[in-house]
């Protein structure tokens, strides 16, 4: 239990401005039905020399970069110097960090992105957190929908996590890699430091400091 608890997951929790969620609960998941009033709560408080509100509840901060083309729907928090590059879709209750990157075709839906994240090309991050600087490369996408709809578990080994929700994505630590193509099922978490190969499947937790290559073969990077 102890390795998936947001404390082991993200070291960087100056990196992001939702740190208190993280500090008010104890695994990821649990932050995930609070990001919309989050947002909402922190909108009002932001700078207006820093931040704009494009629109309704939508803030983004001055120095961020936001494609014409590019769609971003509130609540939302765009950060400072994120890039939202052309037809990025992000559907609400978002937090965009600092230098963020938020690419060509990506779409985003009740997700935190820690500083320096980057989801740069065709990705989909749906109910999902990212942490300081994590990568998706492009094709890789989060599942936060089970396929028989029953409620979302996370599998450490033979041991089950019961969730109670029905949308959760994948929860990504701080430095993680993952390989272009994949997909990050249903309460896949991703321990800091570890690389996923392109083209994987991943299923439930991944160590820290691992290289996942398939469900069978997942080794310590200092052995690789």
């Amino acid at each position: 239990m102890q390795r998936v608890t947001n404390q082991a997951l993200f070291q960087h929790l100056d990196k992001t401005m939702a740190s208190v969620l993280f500090e008010e609960n104890t695994y990821p998941w649990e932050v995930l039905p609070k990001i919309h009033d989050f947002i909402l709560e922190v909108g009002m408080l932001l700078s207006k020399d820093e931040y704009e509100e494009i629109k309704e509840h939508v803030w983004v901060a001055k120095s961020a970069t936001v494609a014409p083309t590019a769609f971003i729907g509130g609540p939302a928090i765009i950060g400072p110097e994120a890039e939202i590059r052309h037809c990025a879709f992000i559907r609400g209750n978002a937090i965009v960090g600092e230098k963020a990157v938020v690419g060509n075709s990506t779409e985003l839906k009740n997700v935190i992105l820690f500083d320096k994240v980057q989801v740069p090309h065709y990705n989909y991050v749906g109910d999902s957190i990212l942490g300081y600087k994590s990568h998706m490369g492009a094709g890789s996408i989060t599942s936060n929908v089970k396929s028989d709809k029953k409620l979302v578990e996370i599998r450490i080994g033979d041991y089950k996590i019961e969730t109670r929700m029905k949308k959760v994505g994948a929860i990504l630590g701080d430095y993680v890699e993952i390989g272009c193509g994949s997909v990050l099922n249903p309460g896949s978490i991703i321990g800091r430091h570890t690389n996923v190969y392109p083209l994987s499947s991943v299923r439930g937790y991944v160590e820290e400091h691992s290289i996942y290559k398939n469900r069978n073969e997942i080794v310590p990077k200092d052995e690789y």
